[in-house]
């Protein structure tokens, strides 16, 4: 039995293992791989492998693996990356598998420089990726210095920028809090679709010569075949739609490209080397085979991807509103038993300070009470002594009146007899007196009793109002989240071939994001160092000055007809 062949495929985000047989061709592999990670939308894809050259080349689908230029290391060595890119992320990628794979792949080449990326929306894809990986911001997790680990925009716009890490940071967080509710899924074909409007997405360039022998290069994308001058990557100068394409064919190094219109001349160029015509007849034929499918009713095995896709993100959506919803609930939850707590607390204290009311007005109370038995025991000895004073008295006139009767009484007993009269007299008087005061005192304590007892009343009334029971309900509602569910689209008809000449970037769809770019943009501009800015940056700015983007240009470069735009390019 022939030994097995060990190969190591890695995708963006994992490595895998196979075994394969010399016998075994390129798509037996390829499928292999799109089982294993469960991909469905496998024509975008391919594996690619460097050759003996080291040139990356794409591994053929209906050629044995073995029989190919596949450096012959052990295990041998391929990389699943996307080959072909999409017209509209948000319309052509349908399973979450393959929005992550692109994703991952745009990512990677944003942060390399693969692809340019001015300055500012490097920070805001930056605030895209956070949330795609951490989820909603949360000021309570997500302190200062969460992201010191990430890498947040590209190299070369943080060496163009006196900015510290913080102060990077600080940016992408403050686009990142304004994403909050948005699924992670949203959040990566939130990136894909602002990074689809980037000049440089999805193009393959190739070094080539016209018949001038003129260098410039070729750009291959989802749209057509442009033609860059070698100093600019950024802005086309020639465009052919694949719409405008009959064949495609090359001899040796030279390429020929025949068009629709009849009366056009073929569209030729050279290319630096053979294995470079190869690949790029194999770029062109994909991507044309691409394009008319995008223009044609979507495929029943498409129709049945949508349908599913729309039920999962119906379903992630209706899960994320009940969770929402939950969390509300908790939240509303330990609202009421703090609020709960703090009026149990506010009782607790009241009713404490209503005892402590209560035990003085009783103390108060007794006190008065005793003072009060005191006084009345003293009113009524002195109410005895005043009796026993005003009997004295009576007596003393009495004995005064015997006195007068009694003519032969001396002067002296009369005298005296005068003076007892008088001392009980002033002490009848005297104790009528402390009497009256006593009953005063007496009167007033009496009140002060009165008082007291009332003031009881009352811290009793306070004990038990702060010792009833607080009202524990709640006020509550129930909130209802909606949600919209995407819908199918209809594939348009075979006539709308140039559709994509009437688009608009994403930017322009979002006022408020496009001035909010605006304004970033003019912050970080205030921290560049001019001396640092690249070919592409200045190129960027003439296009900005301009009031140039990617569909404007597009429009430009493709006006006037194929004849005329096949001289414009031989005169390059």
């Amino acid at each position: 039995m022939p030994k097995p062949i060990n190969v190591r495929v890695t995708t963006i985000d994992s490595e895998l293992e196979f075994a394969i047989q010399a016998s075994t061709i390129g798509k037996q592999l390829f499928d292999q791989v799109v089982r294993t990670i469960g991909l469905r939308e496998t024509w975008f894809f391919g594996l690619q492998y460097v050759d003996s050259e080291g040139l990356t080349t794409w591994l053929k689908m209906g050629k044995k693996v073995m029989a190919q230029d596949v450096r012959k290391e052990t295990p041998l060595l391929f990389k699943f990356r996307a080959k072909f890119y999409p017209e509209d992320v948000a319309e052509e990628l349908v399973q979450t598998i393959t929005q992550r794979l692109f994703y991952l792949q745009v990512k990677e080449a944003i942060l390399t420089e693969e692809v340019y990326c001015p300055p500012e929306t490097s920070v805001l894809l930056a605030s895209y990726a956070i949330q795609a990986k951490y989820g909603d911001y949360n000021p309570d997790v997500h302190r200062k210095g969460f992201l010191g680990k990430e890498r947040l925009v590209p190299q070369r716009v943080e060496d163009q920028h006196r900015m510290t890490r913080d102060q990077w940071e600080e940016r992408v967080t403050n686009w990142y809090s304004e994403h909050r509710g948005m699924l992670r899924e949203d959040a990566m074909l939130e990136y894909l679709k602002i990074t689809q409007d980037l000049e440089m997405y999805g193009v393959n360039y190739f070094d080539i010569r016209n018949k001038k022998g003129t260098p410039l290069w070729l750009g291959i994308d989802a749209l057509g075949i442009n033609i860059y001058e070698y100093n600019d990557r950024l802005s086309p100068k020639i465009g052919f739609p694949w719409s405008e394409i009959r064949n495609i064919s090359f001899s040796d190094k030279k390429f020929v490209i025949k068009p629709i219109d009849k009366k056009s001349p073929d569209f030729i160029f050279m290319a630096t080397r053979l294995r470079i015509n190869k690949r790029i007849l194999a770029l062109c034929m994909g991507n044309h085979e691409l394009y008319m499918r995008r223009r044609k009713p979507d495929t029943i095995e498409v129709q049945q991807m949508k349908a599913q896709a729309r039920e999962e993100k119906a379903y992630r959506h209706a899960e994320r509103a009940h969770l929402a919803r939950e969390k509300n609930a908790r939240s509303e939850a330990d609202k009421a038993r703090n609020d709960l707590e703090e009026r149990l607390k506010q009782f607790e204290t009241e009713a404490q300070r209503a005892m402590q009311a209560l035990a003085i007005a009783e103390a108060q109370a007794k006190e008065l009470e005793v003072k009060v038995e005191q006084a009345q025991t003293e009113a009524k000895m002195r109410e005895s002594m005043r009796a026993e004073a005003e009997l004295a008295r009576v007596e003393a006139e009495k004995a005064n009146e015997r006195m007068r009767a009694n003519v032969s009484a001396s002067a002296e007993e009369k005298a005296a007899m005068a003076r007892q009269t008088k001392a009980a007299e002033a002490k009848a008087a005297e104790m009528a007196d402390a009497v009256a005061k006593k009953d005063l005192e007496t009167k007033a304590l009496q009140q002060q009793l009165l008082d007291a007892k009332k003031q009881q009343a009352a811290s009793a009334q306070a004990l038990m109002s702060a010792t009833s029971m607080p009202d524990m309900r709640t006020e509550s509602g129930d909130t209802s989240s909606g949600f919209d569910m995407a819908g199918g689209s209809v594939g348009a008809s075979a006539d709308l071939m140039r559709s994509e000449e009437g688009r608009t970037t994403q930017m322009d769809k979002s006022k408020k994001m496009k001035q909010a770019l605006l304004s970033l943009g003019a912050e970080l501009d205030r921290a560049k160092d001019a001396g640092k800015m690249t070919q592409l940056d200045i190129l960027h700015r003439q296009n900005m000055a301009a009031g140039l983007d990617k569909f404007k240009t597009l429009r430009t470069i493709r006006s006037g007809n194929t004849k005329s735009r096949i001289t414009d390019f031989e005169k390059l």
